[in-house]
């Protein structure tokens, strides 16, 4: 099966520019995941991923999802709702360019549609910046979330490349 995706890249080179989403009801929290637990990745990775063609980590080994959640570069951060999961981001530190990429960010699909895109992507663009990078970035595409672009682009950042792929 051959389908048409496009691909946004994203950016936003200064924190001042985010157009914050953060005043959200006290019963949510994001929190670094830490220690690092291979599960709640592999668990959020499936299951968010699931309706949006997220396949290369599918195969990956129990020591694959550890060595990768360990790596130091890697943050995992998790939104709660009280004590239940609802969502998360990885964010991928790329020091040697001074820039972090937001690898992964998702909800559970309970919780989509109700605003906490925007609550979460303010809460990872601010976390990046944490690292003083040059630069956050992410990409997206048509599998995604159907309000993903949109959200991104809400936040303060601007696309620096499109392309087309076959999947």
């Amino acid at each position: 099966m051959n389908k048409t995706v496009e691909r946004n890249y994203l950016e936003i080179n200064f924190l001042k520019d985010l157009k914050d989403t953060s005043d959200f009801d006290e019963k949510y929290s994001v929190n670094l995941v830490d220690p690092v637990d291979f599960q709640l990745n592999k668990f959020f990775y499936k299951n968010i991923g699931k309706n949006h063609h997220w396949v290369d980590r599918l195969v990956w080994t129990e020591k694959q999802w550890i060595d990768y959640v360990s790596n130091k570069n890697v943050k995992t951060y998790v939104l709660k709702n009280l004590n239940d999961l609802a969502g998360y981001f990885e964010l991928n530190l790329h020091p040697e360019k001074k820039e972090v990429e937001i690898a992964y960010l998702g909800l559970l699909e309970e919780y989509q549609n109700k605003r906490l895109g925007s609550y979460l992507l303010s809460n990872a663009i601010k976390n990046s910046f944490l690292s003083k990078p040059k630069r956050v970035w992410v990409h997206t595409c048509s599998l995604d979330h159907k309000n993903a672009l949109k959200n991104y682009i809400a936040r303060g950042m601007k696309i620096f490349k499109t392309e087309t792929i076959m999947m």
